[in-house]
């Protein structure tokens, strides 16, 4: 016979136990060490500090359904977690890349069993809803809003475009931020020090190194160089800044060219151009190029720029930006980089005129909206 445990809202056989208990022994740090109580969670002070709403409504296990938005390794799953652990409701969790119809059906029919029997609500969370076609998200409708389901969503990508309204009615949306440089270093030497989840047992010195706003990446970075460097003459391991530079190799920043972050740069770096900010300008753009964004592209936004916004109060802006387009399609990267860096610059520091703009706008206007024939001094003299 098999025996059963309980875990997280599910009953699982001693196979099954065995196996998940492996797996959580051999997972990566960034997933051993991950928070289990509200007060061991860092950062995100601004949902997650004593008197918040979110904090209350976890610890007094009331919490309705929510939508947490942020970039990876800011903490939404972890926090999900953390309420898994805590709340008296069964707790069931499914990935919107993988899960179809009968997955929600299958947690919706087991949700209304639990409720009917026991009097007892589920919460679902679904990581990445994003993913979830109109046709998932409205078919979750009904059961959150009859509170069959308790919903918890994560999402990397702006949920007031990727989810539904009535679902957004519906849910409460938190939005996390990056860590904060010392956020990442008290996780980190959590991370070395803990002798049960940790990396405690290594005897690991730690050097002063920068860190970014995501502890996943940085948490993997330290796992990799712990484990992979000598014990030095005093019997320890050092980890330090040359070691966490190879560990991490080249940052990756969030731009995902067909989500909100892509829109976000391209209109920043815009901005920056139209207020005569070319420090701005250069950052963006530096952002772009280090994401691999197309050169065309940018060059065709410089060039819009050039004629909306300096327009004829410095017509050679705009023939700096149709060189740079020529000269970038010729040259590629990286030597692009000189070139739109060239010609942002100068359009950021031209003086600015949209009377152009305007006069066109206004012509056009007028062109939809009244009728009117050309006037007869003005036509064609060459027939009767």
């Amino acid at each position: 016979t098999k025996k059963k445990h309980r875990r997280g809202g599910r009953t699982l056989d001693l196979f099954d136990y065995m196996r998940e208990t492996k797996m959580e022994s051999e997972a990566p740090l960034a997933s051993r060490i991950r928070p289990r109580t509200l007060d061991e969670i860092v950062g995100q002070q601004h949902i997650l500090a004593k008197d918040k709403l979110l904090y209350r409504a976890i610890k007094a296990d009331k919490l309705s359904s929510v939508i947490f938005y942020g970039p990876p390794g800011t903490g939404k799953t972890t926090i999900a977690k953390v309420i898994a652990g805590t709340t008296s409701a069964a707790f069931t969790q499914i990935n919107a890349t993988v899960a179809g119809k009968k997955d929600m059906e299958e947690v919706v029919a087991e949700a209304k069993q639990r409720m009917g029997m026991y009097g007892k609500r589920t919460i679902l969370f679904v990581d990445e809803i994003h993913r979830f076609n109109k046709g998932q998200q409205d078919y979750l409708l009904p059961f959150v809003e009859d509170g069959t389901l308790v919903l918890i969503g994560a999402t990397t990508e702006n949920p007031y475009f990727e989810v539904n309204g009535a679902l957004l009615s519906r849910s409460k949306v938190f939005e996390l931020k990056p860590l904060e440089k010392e956020d990442i270093k008290k996780l980190i030497l959590r991370a070395v020090t803990d002798s049960e989840r940790g990396m405690g047992a290594y005897d690991v010195c730690m050097d002063e190194e920068a860190a970014d706003g995501d502890a996943r990446s940085a948490l993997n970075a330290v796992e990799l160089g712990v484990l992979t460097t000598e014990r030095s003459a005093d019997g320890k391991i050092h980890f330090t800044i040359d070691v966490a530079s190879e560990c991490i190799q080249k940052r990756v920043i969030r731009y995902d060219k067909a989500g909100d972050n892509h829109y976000d740069t391209i209109s920043a770096f815009i901005k920056s151009m139209r207020g005569s900010d070319p420090d701005a300008a250069v950052y963006y753009l530096a952002r772009m190029l280090y994401a691999g964004e197309s050169v065309t592209f940018i060059a065709r936004r410089i060039m819009i720029c050039a004629s909306e916004d300096v327009g004829n109060a410095d017509p050679q802006a705009l023939q700096v930006a149709v060189a740079a387009a020529q000269a970038v399609e010729r040259v590629g990267m990286p030597e692009s980089q000189l070139i739109l860096s060239q010609a942002a610059i100068y359009v950021a520091c031209a003086p600015k005129s949209n009377a152009a703009t305007n006069a066109i706008f206004s012509a056009m206007e007028s062109v939809k909206n009244k009728k009117a024939s050309v006037p007869p001094y003005l036509q064609d003299a060459h027939y009767g």
